[in-house]
């Protein structure tokens, strides 16, 4: 009788992404170690306590380490299956750094043997894996690598991106259908083998390059289709026209669903990840490039208008409202909130309040600014403007009778009963009275 052996995990990359993946993994019955440079995340974990705002997952991360299925540390160690989860930013140009991938292949290589399986899942630009291949090959010419070897391969390397939404990351690591891309059909079979373990989406294997195009492709098209939404905000705002009643009825077209606009594009994802298709096509991506520049525009737009109406009241105390990329989370990679709260703060200094249930302390894009954490109720008392950048299920519950005689700028469109005297385009600026 065969007896299935649950292999043992590493992975890489203990942030939003890894530790939610380690933990779940943990979870299907596999030990997993999971390694991160930062001995306090480290510290933080083995007690089974998290550092990142997501879900559900407290709990089911005391759960595996109290089980002893889930452990971190600062060092690699030896598995049967290593998961790359680290981060891939891109520098000043928008060019991909691939530079936190590349260093934990080269760590995976002083203790990888035959028969294990080396998987990326950190978002990367097309022939990251085949780059990590090489890698493997240069480190450890002791192994048959595969897609180089004639012969059968002694480890199998795949691709494999997670495609997940903040505040629901467990749910979807597990129901979620993945695209396995292997450097050879074999390697891509021994990754599936093992995202069966504990996936129960649909798992459908092809090559890593189209696995790595496929995952900058799924943000590239949100990306775009939020360009749409968001220039049609700013040609509303022109024209005097409501864009959310605009796009309201417009959506009422059968084949027609205009998302909705916002302060800009935030995330480690939809903000980053088209820039990866850009650097590897410059010539033959000008739709996706130019969604990318009119998102990042949004951002100016709402600094100009906020700054006017800021100046325009110069008694009147600001409460921003919200740092985070969306709602209900306490990630702020490249949050739109966030460049247009520290602007503001940098131009009216101790004006300026921000308002972030999901954060503890200002970050320090704020130091020496002037600007203060408050709370919401604090807000609501002291705040003349309000300038609603994340709509955060706290501020949508605050009923037009606590708004009454403050000025709004309603740049998600989280009040539609505000009057509509003053209201204008995406930007809702009006005067409750």
């Amino acid at each position: 009788m065969l007896v299935d052996k649950k292999p043992d995990v590493c992975v890489l990359g203990l942030g939003y992404i890894g530790l939610p993946t380690a933990a779940v993994i943990a979870r299907s019955g596999c030990r997993v170690v999971g390694v991160d440079v930062n001995q306090i995340v480290v510290d933080t974990i083995n007690r089974g306590e998290i550092h990142i705002e997501e879900v559900d997952l407290d709990g089911l991360v005391q759960g595996v380490v109290a089980r002893q299925m889930l452990r971190a540390s600062t060092m690699v160690e030896k598995a049967d299956v290593f998961v790359i989860a680290v981060p891939t930013p891109f520098d000043d140009a928008h060019a991909p750094d691939i530079t936190y991938v590349l260093d934990a292949a080269t760590n995976i290589a002083a203790v990888v043997k035959p028969g294990d399986t080396v998987i990326i899942e950190s978002t990367s630009p097309v022939g990251t894996t085949d780059q990590v291949r090489d890698l493997l090959a240069k480190l450890r010419p002791d192994l048959k690598i595969p897609g180089i070897t004639g012969e059968t391969p002694d480890i199998a390397i795949a691709y494999c991106p997670e495609r997940v939404l903040p505040g629901r990351i467990l749910e979807e690591l597990t129901n979620n259908d993945r695209s396995i891309g292997g450097i050879t059909p074999r390697c891509a079979r021994k990754a599936l083998t093992f995202y069966k373990r504990f996936v129960r989406g649909e798992c459908v294997t092809t090559d890593a390059r189209s696995a790595e195009m496929t995952k900058l492709v799924e943000n590239a098209f949100r990306d775009v289709n939020i360009a749409f939404a968001n220039e049609l905000s700013i040609i509303s705002d022109h024209m005097g026209l409501d864009v959310w009643e605009v796009i309201r009825l417009a959506n009422r077209h059968p084949r027609v669903n205009i998302l909705q606009p916002g302060p800009g594009v935030g995330g480690h994802c939809i903000a980053v990840d088209p820039w990866f298709i850009v650097h590897g096509a410059p010539a033959q991506s000008p739709l996706i490039r130019t969604a990318r520049n009119v998102n990042d525009g949004k951002v100016d737009h709402v600094i100009a208008k906020a700054t006017q109406m800021i100046a325009d009241n110069p008694t009147f105390k600001v409460g921003c409202m919200g740092l985070a990329f969306k709602a209900n989370i306490d990630d702020f990679r490249e949050s739109p909130a966030m460049k247009v709260a520290v602007e503001l703060a940098t131009k009216f200094g101790s004006r300026i309040s921000i308002i972030e249930p999901y954060a503890a302390r200002l970050p320090a894009e704020f130091d020496g600014s002037g600007a203060d954490l408050i709370d919401l109720d604090t807000a609501l008392l002291e705040c003349d403007i309000l300038i609603t950048l994340v709509d955060h299920d706290a501020f949508k519950a605050i009923p037009l009778a606590e708004r009454v005689g403050k000025t709004v700028y309603d740049v998600r469109g989280i009040w539609p009963d505000q009057p509509r005297g003053m209201r204008r385009a995406t930007d809702r600026l009006k005067l409750a009275s």
